[in-house]
């Protein structure tokens, strides 16, 4: 007797296309962000000293990425926990919080003199340099505030299935950035730190705005309290929110302090830049599967097998894509190319993105762990893998520093892409002690996936 489901195959090529229709457009807003700041580099590629340029914006940048962090980590939050309006509006109180705290350390960092000392002390910036960061800060601190409105809408945009609308907002914000960077280098020819920064502001101001637009008519379609009980206060988020942000504060660390690591090899400038491009190219290859935590928390609970079928065939893509630009002429022409870069520069950059492979091989799969955790509420295993990530970031950076200065650039690489793999291997195991098959997440409460808007 054949007791197989003639209609099994169709169900499960239903639910990897429904996977595919929600990941791809997330996929490719990610895509999209890295692409924006391939962009600013390259704008500033082809400034008179693009070395100072592109160091300074890339300082200021590993100083914006941990005071903007907290906001980032809104979206996050906000698809876990938003079932109605009333779980918004206290979503939205901290929102305006957490903006007022950012904001007011922003502002202490770029116009007291700790900002100035934090750049000699801790990146060991000299004067042309320096001042490149400390310009382009003053103006990235107001990128902040968009960002959160942003990942505020973007949270109830992904748990509705909506997600096309995070591409059409990174493509306006895109084209709106390329047309900005055109005006500044070939009208104005202005190509400072600074210009990076009006234009990454301009952007977020422009993709806040759409999906403000968007989120306020999901808003609408959210009841005003969910049957299956949802936050109501802001000291309900905070179980949940305060260990993503501690852990993402470890994370967001690290690049400052590669940064500042390098400012002790043998060519600080060269070091830094080439550092820099070589991680723009790699998060443009794996930004696209940034988001495969968001398969896993809208799509394990019900169909784990499928999932975990459909993340290791997308986890292997980052590592093939890399190796090609990495090894192929590819890349060489991408970056003489798009990205205007050449001489020394190039050769540093090279050698920079082959240890690069490393961490794209471990990226996705780290993001599948993180998923995982957030699905089973159990955020606090993030504080211990991203400690652990830390603690061998560091070690590598202290050890190559004082062994092999030479390296340059390619001391970050391998710092940071060892430091993931222990990350990794943390996530593994704490997530094979508490078992990743069971969520606390209510069955009435589980969305049947959807076509994407």
């Amino acid at each position: 007797m054949n007791t197989s489901d003639p209609e099994r195959p169709l169900a499960e090529s239903a639910a990897y296309r429904d996977m595919v229709r929600f990941f791809v457009p997330l996929g490719l807003s990610s895509l999209l962000v890295t692409m924006s700041h391939t962009i600013i580099n390259g704008t500033l590629a082809r400034s008179s000293d693009p070395e100072t340029a592109i160091a300074g914006y890339a300082i200021a940048m590993s100083i914006f990425v941990i005071t903007e962090r907290p906001a980032v980590l809104l979206r996050q939050t906000c698809s876990v926990l938003v079932r109605d309006r009333l779980s918004f509006s206290a979503m939205s109180r901290m929102t305006a919080l957490l903006l007022a705290c950012t904001i007011a350390v922003g502002l202490l960092l770029s116009w007291t003199p700790a900002g100035g000392w934090i750049l000699r002390s801790w990146f060991h910036a000299d004067a042309p340099v320096g001042a490149a960061a400390l310009d382009s800060y003053r103006i990235l601190i107001f990128v902040t505030v968009f960002s959160a409105i942003r990942c505020l809408f973007h949270g109830i945009i992904i748990r509705e299935m909506r997600t096309a609308w995070l591409t059409i907002g990174m493509v306006i914000r895109l084209v709106i950035m390329y047309s900005l960077s055109l005006v500044f280098v070939h009208v104005l020819g202005w190509a400072d730190g600074r210009v990076g920064a009006v234009i990454f502001l301009v952007g977020m101001m422009v993709e806040a705005a759409v999906s403000m637009w968007e989120g306020r008519h999901v808003l609408r379609t959210l009841p005003d309290r969910s049957a299956h009980g949802s936050v109501s206060k802001m000291r309900d988020i905070f179980p949940f929110y305060r260990p993503l942000v501690l852990s993402s504060l470890l994370a967001v660390a690290i690049p400052p302090s590669v940064n500042a690591m390098l400012g002790k090899t043998a060519d600080l400038t060269l070091a830094v830049a080439s550092y820099a491009l070589a991680m723009n190219i790699t998060n443009l290859v794996t930004s696209f599967f940034s988001y495969v935590h968001q398969i896993v928390l809208n799509f394990y609970a019900d169909n784990p097998r499928k999932v975990r079928r459909f993340c290791t065939a997308v986890n292997l893509v980052p590592p093939l894509l890399l190796a090609m630009l990495a090894w192929t002429p590819v890349g060489t022409w991408f970056m003489r190319t798009i990205m205007g870069v050449g001489g020394d520069l190039l050769s540093e950059t090279r050698l920079v993105l082959n240890v690069c492979l490393l961490h794209a091989l471990a990226f996705p799969w780290v993001d599948y762990g993180n998923g995982l955790v957030m699905l089973r509420k159990r955020t606090r295993i993030m504080v211990r893998s991203q400690s652990g990530n830390v603690a061998v970031t560091l070690a590598v950076l202290t050890a190559c520093v004082a062994l092999v200065p030479e390296w340059n650039g390619r001391i970050g690489a391998l710092a940071i892409s060892l430091g993931l793999l222990a990350e990794l291997a943390v996530l593994a195991v704490s997530l094979r002690l508490i078992g990743t098959d069971r969520t606390t997440a209510p069955a009435a409460d589980r969305r049947a996936p959807s076509v994407t808007k």
